[in-house]
């Protein structure tokens, strides 16, 4: 296992798949390093890859504002990271080829920030990292158990802006991620009113 910053070195260099050849940066990952919570999406944007920060565009300011409700913030207890980690065009779905060329990196972040909660940004990070028959769509909110760490998936939050007739149903699943936050890292919620 790399450390965080042999793993970043290695992710800047990376040129595992075809992605590398028209990324403007890598987006790596952005958080506290010991982060009990972890938010996984399938991969950058066009503001993430020209910035080289997951989530800055539209979808990831109503990220933000998603994780206050509820008292969780990208700069206090939440690392957030992607499936892959270069900008797939147009945004459209990252292959799965090159999901594989990328997962590992995933993983290694993972098994260096030990997360006890992983959420699942939307369909495809659910189905890598929960189950690849994921239905969003009537899977959402669920929580499972793997390798001792509680997962779980919410709509992307890009989908939201798209289909604002989604956002009732996320608002219950951010509820009950701060109920399993509550039980899982109590301290996210020591110093807050929450």
């Amino acid at each position: 296992m790399l450390s965080w910053e042999q793993l970043n070195e290695t992710c800047q260099a990376c040129r595992q798949c075809p992605l590398a050849e028209t990324r403007h940066h890598v987006v790596f990952g952005v958080g506290p390093q010991n982060a009990p919570i972890m938010l996984v999406g399938e991969g950058p944007g066009e503001q993430e890859d020209l910035q080289g920060i997951p989530f800055v565009g539209p979808a990831g300011q109503l990220l933000d504002d998603m994780l206050s409700l509820i008292g969780l913030s990208r700069e206090k207890n939440v690392y957030i990271a992607n499936i892959v980690k270069c900008r797939p065009p147009h945004n459209r779905d990252p292959l799965h080829t090159e999901q594989d060329a990328c997962i590992g990196y995933l993983r290694n972040q993972v098994a260096l920030l030990r997360p006890k909660i992983i959420v699942c940004l939307g369909r495809i990070a659910a189905q890598r990292l929960i189950d690849p028959g994921y239905k969003i769509t009537q899977q959402h909110g669920q929580w499972v158990e793997k390798a001792g760490v509680a997962m779980t998936a919410i709509y992307h939050p890009a989908a939201l802006l798209r289909d604002p007739s989604k956002k009732p149903d996320t608002f219950g699943d951010l509820r009950a991620i701060r109920s399993k936050a509550r039980q899982l890292c109590p301290q996210v919620y020591s110093s807050s009113s929450l």
